[in-house]
């Protein structure tokens, strides 16, 4: 697998590097093709606490986990667990899904890490889908760890809102 690290407020050591290189190397199992995916993995530091974001796209699904804790390589640890729990989770319902379509790509806007009392929009994503089923929108929902996704829904033609409600079920949103 290729790694594209960064560090945001952190200086990112050769240690670190080899440290999440090797920990994340353990889902290369997973993959067909490990060389062809590329895992994106963002470091920050804030209030002596220590983040690691990674975000792996790949063909069909995107997998996402962040972790914070006081020790970096505490923190790297956890979000490798998580991600290999994601994948063993969703095994069978990634290898039944029949039509494999290309990865949805997000486009990042920078952060500004000041904050202010004022409530403002710190981060813009621009979404490229494919018209996928209600289950399919679910199985990427549940791989990106987010309580809602956004797609085009193929059975009504239209974009849609999917999302988690408190008792666990799920709700749909449609913009006709």
């Amino acid at each position: 697998m290729n790694m594209n690290i960064r560090g945001d407020k952190l200086v990112v050591t050769d240690a670190i590097k080899d440290y999440v290189k090797e920990k994340l190397s353990k889902l290369d199992k997973y993959f067909d093709d490990p060389s062809s995916i590329e895992a994106h993995v963002l470091l920050r530091s804030k209030n002596n606490k220590d983040t690691i974001e990674v975000t792996i796209p790949a063909k069909g699904f995107t997998l996402r986990a962040e972790e914070s804790n006081a020790d970096l390589y505490a923190a790297i640890d956890l979000v490798t667990d998580i991600l290999e729990r994601q994948i063993r989770k969703n095994k069978t319902r990634l290898n039944s899904r029949k039509n494999v379509q290309p990865e949805i790509s997000f486009a990042f806007v920078e952060e500004d890490d000041e904050e202010e009392e004022t409530s403002q929009i710190v981060k813009r994503k621009t979404v490229e889908s494919k018209p996928m089923s209600e289950e399919e929108a679910i199985l990427q929902m549940e791989l990106l760890g987010h309580d809602f996704f956004v797609y085009k829904d193929a059975d009504e033609e239209c974009i849609a809102v999917l999302y988690k409600r408190k008792d666990n079920n799920y709700g749909i949103i449609y913009s006709k």
